[in-house]
């Protein structure tokens, strides 16, 4: 996810920094960009970060261990396209990650720390809490709320809720890739399947 976020950075005309974990990492890096190690991250603190982590739990400890010190920016996707006043809201978010082609219509409240990858869809009023993950293609269809820490699958589709009760997918909850959710999902659960079904 690292060189997927470097890619946006460079889309909207900046250029990136990678942060290695260990030397380890550093000699397995494969490309020819800047590289520093973490143990040295406090020499750019002035600088805007974001975590390219496409893990959830992980991206949550690096956003807690480096709070205090670091100032977290957004990156958006400069293809990503949004409904009225949307793209205000993202801005207000922190840590947050828009890939190439994803859609946000209108009524969307996102949190931070999350990650939309490439043509996902986030149809209106949408609640996504911090530190969300959603693989590429997935669509959720409106009043749809994923709860904090949940990983919503590529191409998978949570159908839409209601204006008085969302679609909710629970805190740290994984739904499957190709997953079709026509009701709510239970949290610290996986689901799969065409309807999705509660599998772990």
């Amino acid at each position: 996810m690292a060189r997927e976020a470097g890619d946006i950075a460079w889309a909207m005309g900046l250029e990136p920094i990678y942060v290695a974990r260990d030397e380890a990492e550093l000699r397995a890096w494969c490309s020819s960009a800047k590289v520093i190690l973490e143990q040295d991250v406090d020499q750019y603190a002035g600088m805007p970060f974001v975590i390219g982590i496409g893990e959830n739990n992980i991206r949550r400890a690096v956003a807690e261990r480096f709070k205090d010190s670091l100032t977290f920016t957004n990156l958006i996707h400069p293809s990503a396209t949004f409904g009225c006043s949307q793209r205000e809201v993202l801005e207000h978010c922190k840590g947050t990650i828009v890939a190439a082609g994803a859609r946000f219509t209108s009524g969307i409240i996102v949190g931070d720390f999350c990650i939309f990858n490439q043509n996902t869809t986030i149809a209106h009023d949408c609640r996504v809490e911090s530190y969300v993950h959603v693989a590429p293609g997935a669509n959720l269809s409106g009043n749809v709320h994923l709860k904090q820490g949940c990983w919503v699958g590529a191409g998978a589709v949570i159908n839409q809720g209601s204006n008085t009760e969302k679609r909710v997918v629970g805190e740290n909850t994984t739904v499957g890739s190709g997953a079709v959710v026509i009701n709510d999902c239970e949290a610290h659960a996986v689901y799969a399947g065409v309807p999705a079904k509660r599998i772990k």
